[in-house]
């Protein structure tokens, strides 16, 4: 398969009306054995002991590439090869580190959820030190996410990626609305397309954080991860939201080397965690549900399994997206099992299980330009591109 061909499951997808799963969560929770459920303190502070290590090692590596370049200089090598030796090594550097800061949010997030261990403090503590090493506030990010996870593809409550809706763009009713009314609203040049692309994956997780971008809208203005006061949280949540912030700024001040060492990385660290989080769940064939539509086992099949960067994304990235639809369903089982809950998961789901094998940059570029937007009154409802084309519709639903 070409790296620019779609996967055969989205191409099923493209050609099937979408149904509502016919599992139970009966079902699903039976298939799945008691053992793989079984947390282990021991094994989860490995994995975070391991992920510790490599950003050392890797660290470490790094801290040598000027002085071998220094090196190669003085030994009359050609500078133009001294300069290509140099720059491919901090460039490595940086796309490595940049996965372990992935691996690391992950470990935070799986933290967060009470999957490395039974006991309560040994998560929090880890995922406190990952989370706040990666500039994430630990506790006001678990709060928000543990609301995305009760409410997933729910249209009116979940918590990231909420489709913009026609009115919301401020677009006129569909009968009225032709092809090149669409294209003023939405067309744009692919300089702008790439552009957009590129904040969104260099800068999109901070925005998220600070500015609510691509978050529920139904917050009010200034609604963010940081203050305390913030609509996101209740009262109880304020002083562990303050410990979050705490932490952050003493470590932004002692963080040492900080552009090549840590910043380059992080924009790295940045881009993995939206690519994996953004694909998960925007997809021009998963649907969104309204009101009563919406239940945990729709919202929880709507997410998608990737796999995402081959061997590097189940060895850096924890299996956050070769995994992610059984995280749904089994968000406190290790994430080392969730390969073997995938099985299970994916058997008991049948056709509707979703997953994508096509390249996940060209998924990536695929969801950014055909997901534009979603209609405000269907209780079932699927993203349209900027022609007000959808690729799926449910079932018994009229072709528009």
């Amino acid at each position: 398969m070409s790296i620019f061909e779609d996967g055969p499951e989205y191409k099923k997808r493209l050609q099937t009306d979408y149904t509502f799963p016919k599992a139970t969560l009966k079902d699903i929770h039976a298939a799945v054995p008691k053992e793989l459920r079984e947390r282990s303190t021991l094994k989860g502070l490995a994995w975070a002991a391991r992920d510790g290590l490599l950003c050392y090692l890797f660290y470490f590596v790094a801290t040598h590439i000027d002085p071998l370049a220094q090196a190669l200089k003085a030994s009359n090598i050609n500078p133009w090869a001294v300069f290509t030796i140099k720059w491919t090594l901090w460039a490595t550097y940086w796309w490595f580190q940049g996965l372990v800061g992935g691996g690391i949010f992950c470990l935070g997030h799986d933290a967060g959820h009470g999957s490395l261990s039974d006991y309560k403090q040994v998560n929090h503590t880890v995922g406190f030190i990952a989370h706040t090493f990666i500039l994430t506030p630990y506790y006001s990010w678990r709060q928000s996410h543990r609301l995305h996870h009760k409410s997933t593809a729910s249209m009116e409550r979940d918590e990231n990626y909420v489709p913009k809706t026609r009115s919301r763009l401020g677009m006129a009713p569909e009968s009225v609305m032709r092809r090149h009314d669409y294209q003023e609203i939405l067309e744009e040049t692919p300089i702008w397309t790439l552009f957009r692309m590129i904040i969104m994956q260099t800068m999109g997780w901070q925005l998220y954080l600070t500015y609510n971008t691509l978050g529920n809208p139904m917050y009010p203005d200034g609604t963010n991860h940081w203050l305390p006061s913030s609509a996101l949280f209740q009262q109880s949540d304020r002083v562990p939201v303050i410990i979050g912030n705490v932490g952050l700024l003493l470590w932004s001040a002692f963080s040492p080397a900080f552009i090549k060492y840590y910043f380059i990385p992080y924009i790295f660290t940045n881009h993995w965690i939206v690519m994996f989080t953004y694909l998960q769940h925007t997809d021009p064939t998963a649907p969104h549900f309204r009101k009563d539509t919406w239940t945990f086992l729709r919202g929880a099949a709507a997410t998608i399994d990737r796999p995402l960067m081959g061997w590097m994304g189940r060895f850096f990235l924890h299996n956050v997206s070769h995994d992610h639809v059984a995280h749904h369903f089994f968000c406190s089982v290790p994430f080392w099992n969730g390969p073997e809950v995938s099985k299970h998961v994916r058997k008991v789901l049948g056709e509707d299980y979703n997953s994508d094998s096509t390249n996940s940059w060209r998924a990536l570029y695929r969801s950014f330009t055909l997901c534009e937007f979603v209609e405000d009154g269907d209780d079932v409802v699927f993203f349209k591109n900027r022609e007000g084309k959808r690729v799926r519709k449910a079932a018994g639903e009229a072709e528009l």
